[in-house]
C-alpha cells in the first residue's frame, strides 16, 4: 500500500511512464519469415499462391512502365 506522502507526489508531479530499456538478445534474435525470403518471393520453391503473389508483385511494379 502507498504512503501518503507518495500518494501526494504522485498527484502532484504525475506519473512518468518509460519504454523497459531494450536487451541486446532481443535486437539480434530476430525471426526471418518465410515469407521475406527471396525464394517465397519469387515463388521459386514451387507453391503456387507464391507464384501468383509473384506474378501480382511484378504487375503493379510495372504499372507505370512502358
Amino acid at each position: 500500500m502507498p504512503t501518503q506522502d507518495e500518494l501526494n507526489q504522485a498527484m502532484l508531479s504525475g506519473i512518468s511512464f518509460r519504454k523497459a530499456p531494450k536487451s541486446q538478445a532481443e535486437d539480434t534474435a530476430k525471426v526471418k519469415t518465410k515469407a521475406k525470403k527471396k525464394a517465397y518471393i519469387t515463388g521459386a520453391h514451387g507453391s503456387g499462391s507464391a507464384k501468383k503473389k509473384a506474378k501480382i508483385r511484378e504487375r503493379r511494379a510495372n504499372r507505370g512502365k512502358k
